[in-house]
């Protein structure tokens, strides 16, 4: 078996090394929140006839 040379060891281990990195994004809290508030503000929203039909179908 050929023995590897010390540049290719560190070739292979800066290849490792730079695999391994992971990327953290921030988000401003107060946007987060606002946009958590719309999406929750969009997903409650019923239409009357939905609402009546969704009381109906629980009866």
């Amino acid at each position: 078996m050929k023995r590897v040379s010390t540049r290719a060891a560190l070739v292979a281990l800066s290849l490792a090394i730079s695999g391994c990195v992971t990327i953290n994004i921030y988000f401003p809290a107060a946007a987060a929140e606002k946009a958590a508030d719309r999406i929750i503000d969009e997903v409650w929203q019923l239409k009357p006839d939905a609402a009546t039909k969704e009381g109906e179908r629980s009866r």
